[in-house]
């Protein structure tokens, strides 16, 4: 019983009209679902993914209107990667974000790939990494009414950073989800151990997971540009409940089974404080909504439904341009 790969990963905005113009308008994903945080229904929840928002093309983000920048340090997701299918797509990438002006570095190999880091306008670390030598976990279909080119279209999420205090422990509870040592690299940072890269399932950009220790850093302090959660694929509500049996003999605190509509979730933090979440591949975001107007409007799940005229007054329209 070991986790796919990356299911999604949930990001924090302070403004969801800023947030769905360059996500949709400049990396050319598509907005999949447009509904509301369920533990917080002030505050939107934007879904982000491939046509159809399939498990492991899901960049998600809370919006937390007024929050404040992320204070960057360990116990942290430091790190978010877009798949896409080669070589050539990074220098189509690379012309767009001169284009566009957002920040980013050089064409780079890094940990057998070649990648272009950049930011998004409120500085969240993120990076285009190329699947020219992939093999593992599929990756999604980009959408094809996107501003990109479908052939150079964001597949999905790539390898997930973890920077933390100490290695060992979110090593172990990675080894308990299945996840193995595929190999190590050299430290970013001047002083501190190598980079651990672990993979988990099929294996691939799509299924690893890169564990950077480091002793010099604060904790960091969530905000705007900084990561919330990351979440992990598992088939269906049955493996659910065995996992939650697995923590529970382990010892490591959790949620429970929580009902998201469009899957179904597991919580739990691992020994640095990072939020973990298991999610079940369906039943999709296509149950509430056709295909082709995905995203358009604001979906709400039917235990949400008789809120919907209190929770439309609380949070600010978002403009969604089409191509």
């Amino acid at each position: 019983m070991n986790v796919k790969g990356i299911h999604h990963l949930t990001a924090i905005t302070g403004d969801a009209q800023d947030n769905v113009n360059f996500y949709t308008e400049v990396l050319g994903m598509r907005l999949v679902k447009k509904t509301v945080n369920q533990d917080d229904t002030t505050a939107y929840h934007l879904f982000y993914g491939d046509e159809r928002g399939n498990p492991g093309t899901e960049l998600t983000f809370f919006d937390f209107v007024g929050v404040g920048p992320k204070k960057e340090g360990v116990s942290s997701i430091s790190g978010t990667s877009l798949r896409v299918a080669n070589d050539r797509a990074l220098d189509y990438w690379r012309q767009r974000f001169e284009e566009f002006g957002v920040k980013h570095e050089p064409i780079e190999e890094f940990a057998g790939r070649n990648v272009i880091f950049f930011e998004d306008p409120e500085g969240q670390k993120l990076a285009i990494v190329s699947d020219e030598h992939n093999e593992g976990v599929a990756g999604g279909k980009p959408w094809d009414q996107s501003p990109v080119p479908t052939e150079h279209g964001i597949l999905g999420l790539g390898p997930v950073k973890l920077t933390v205090r100490y290695a060992q422990p979110t090593q172990q509870v990675l080894q308990l989800l299945g996840f193995r040592e595929k190999s190590r690299i050299p430290a970013i940072a001047e002083g501190q151990d190598e980079i651990i890269i672990m993979e988990t399932g099929e294996g691939g950009s799509g299924a690893e997971v890169h564990l950077e220790p480091n002793d010099f850093l604060p904790v960091e302090q969530q905000g705007g540009g900084g990561v919330h959660h990351v979440a992990f694929r598992v088939d269906d509500e049955e493996e659910l409940a065995k996992w939650a049996d697995v923590l529970n003999r382990t010892g490591l605190p959790n949620s429970g089974l929580v009902e998201r509509y469009y899957f179904q979730s597991l919580y739990f933090r691992e020994p640095n404080g990072i939020l973990f979440e298991f999610a079940t591949d369906g039943p999709g975001f296509a149950t509430d909504e056709p295909f082709e107007t995905l995203g358009e409007s604001l979906a709400l799940p039917p235990f949400l439904e008789n809120q919907r005229a209190s929770i439309e007054a609380n949070i600010k329209p978002i403009n969604i341009k089409r191509s």
